[in-house]
């Protein structure tokens, strides 16, 4: 396993997965502590007897994951998940969730599902320091979501971001109409149109579902599917500087940040999720920190109960 510490606190924790030296360097890949359920398989099936799964809360089946997986001897890294509930369902009486041990699942594979949902919960990996200097490893579950909206930190070009950041404007993938297909074939197959008009020429794109059967989900992703194409301009990454208006370690995964890149080819502004973020101490700007991002309007949250 491997941290990394600052301050006096742990600003990461993981998984050594892969060392290789270069020179006068030991190049580390390391993962969060959920990327050991893609190693690991459901050899009893049902996770041990846990499931079928019938309405059931998805955060629930999460947990019972985590714990199948550190039940099996030498298999616990000492884990711990967030108790979150949600309103959110995985199962149905005609078709239970089902975890079968002759297809020998990948636990990872199946603890990713159960987020991929519109109404879904998030979830991120951290750790810190409890009692006795002991790491503590957790998985920490957000429902409605995970973070906030943050209008108290903000990135921008004259102030904290560093290097050249581009903006990419993609024809290809711009669209105001969404075309969602669900389950089903022909005349049944389930559809679900999502458009708006902006005075500009218009642009479709077919989005393909065949895992969702319900209308409501395929609206809501087709939705979410719109607000994203819609969007001109998009900022994967940025690169920013310790700085009074966003200091490091001030945000956390999930969080929604108003970003604002001008330069000689562009003069974009707009609210994006932080995705992820790897923090480097010594670059030639300081404590500098590499930010992942999604446009913030692609994300549709649940609501709370």
């Amino acid at each position: 396993m491997l941290y990394a510490e600052a301050g006096g606190r742990i600003r990461w924790g993981g998984i050594i997965w892969q060392t290789e030296p270069d020179g006068g360097t030991m190049q580390v890949e390391a993962a969060g502590w959920s990327s050991y359920l893609q190693y690991r398989h459901d050899l009893d099936g049902e996770l041990g007897g846990r499931g079928p799964y019938v309405n059931a809360d998805p955060c629930r089946v999460m947990r019972d994951i985590v714990t199948y997986a550190q039940s099996v001897p030498d298999g616990s890294l000492g884990i711990t998940v967030d108790d979150t509930t949600s309103t959110a369902k995985v199962g149905s009486p005609a078709e239970p969730w089902h975890s079968r041990w002759w297809e020998t699942p990948v636990l990872g594979d199946l603890f990713d599902d159960l987020i991929k949902a519109p109404d879904a919960p998030d979830y991120t990996c951290t750790t810190w320091w409890g009692k006795d200097r002991h790491p503590v490893r957790r998985i920490r579950i957000g429902y409605p979501r995970l973070g906030a909206r943050r209008s108290d930190i903000a990135f921008s070009s004259d102030t904290n971001i560093v290097g050249h950041t581009p903006v990419t404007y993609s024809a290809d993938e711009y669209a105001q109409v969404v075309i969602a297909t669900g389950a089903g074939e022909g005349r049944s197959q389930q559809r679900a149109v999502d458009a708006v008009r902006n005075k500009r020429l218009r642009l479709e794109h077919v989005l393909e579902l065949p895992e969702v059967r319900g209308r409501d989900a395929l609206a809501q992703r087709a939705r979410r599917e719109r607000a994203w194409r819609q969007s001109l301009g998009h900022v994967e990454e940025i690169t920013v500087r310790d700085h009074p208006a966003a200091p490091i370690g001030s945000w956390q995964v999930g969080d929604d940040v108003q970003v604002s890149v001008r330069d000689e080819w562009a003069n974009w502004s707009g609210w994006c999720r932080i995705t992820g973020f790897t923090i480097r101490p010594d670059t030639d700007s300081g404590e500098t920190a590499q930010l992942q991002l999604e446009p913030a309007g692609a994300h549709q949250y649940a609501t709370a109960a």
